[in-house]
């Protein structure tokens, strides 16, 4: 079951994440935010995951996709406040 406070926690951090790495022309602080979240979706509820992820075992672990990803991520999350 995922919980409406597991949406808004993870909601909150990926969404100040993301707004910081679009807007970052640092490489070394993206890379920063891309292992933050990859840290932080190791811990995360195991079907809010599957559900933002389509089951894809790489979503948001992806460099080359991390941007696509995070942003899918926000709006799959903030469809489901």
């Amino acid at each position: 079951m995922i919980t409406r406070d597991s949406i808004e926690t993870a909601y909150s951090f990926l969404h100040q994440k993301r707004n910081v790495y679009v807007h970052s022309s640092l490489s070394w602080q993206k890379d920063d935010i891309e292992y933050a979240i990859a840290s932080y979706v190791d811990d995360m509820s195991q079907e809010l995951y599957d559900f933002i992820s389509d089951n894809r075992s790489d979503f948001l672990r992806d460099h080359g996709r991390f941007e696509e990803d995070i942003t899918k991520a926000v709006e799959r999350l903030e469809n489901m406040l």
